[in-house]
């Protein structure tokens, strides 16, 4: 298992333990698991982000530490915070993540997933044009979450 996996199993189970938030010291983390602080971060940044429904707090100095909420919203909710997060672009990896997400939240299921990953990945919208790839792909998505509110 790579180490990222690992930070974010445990912090996984930490917020499973705490009901959905956790507070932890970046440098204890490190210790526990025999990495750098820096890949705590990384970890955090990129697998604890709000696209997947999770609200980072910190704060820095010697008393610092990181708190992670696993924010609970219903359907509506969820697809609203959704739509408000795609923004006026989404490259593909973010797409994945956002479908990854509603899968995960059992707003569609695993082929949904896979036919919407498809539709919106690189391979589809390469003729969109030089640039217009992201903004293209955010239309897409947008459109995908307003017909999933219907």
């Amino acid at each position: 298992m790579l180490i990222s996996d690992s930070i974010a199993k445990l912090i996984e189970q930490l917020l499973k333990e705490g009901d959905g938030e956790t507070e932890i010291k970046r440098n204890d983390l490190a210790n526990t698991l025999g990495c750098v602080p820096s890949q705590i971060n990384y970890v955090i940044t990129s697998r604890f982000t709000p696209e997947r429904g999770y609200i980072i707090e910190s704060r820095r100095g010697g008393g610092g530490y990181i708190r992670i909420i696993r924010k609970q919203m219903d359907r509506d909710e969820y697809l609203m915070h959704f739509l408000y997060a795609i923004g006026d672009e989404v490259d593909e990896r973010t797409s994945e993540a956002f479908l990854r997400n509603l899968c995960d939240k059992e707003i569609i299921n695993e082929r949904e997933e896979a036919l919407l990953r498809s539709a919106t990945s690189k391979a589809s919208l390469k003729k969109a044009g030089d640039g217009n790839e992201n903004a293209l792909r955010a239309d897409m998505m947008r459109q995908i979450v307003l017909g999933l509110m219907k």
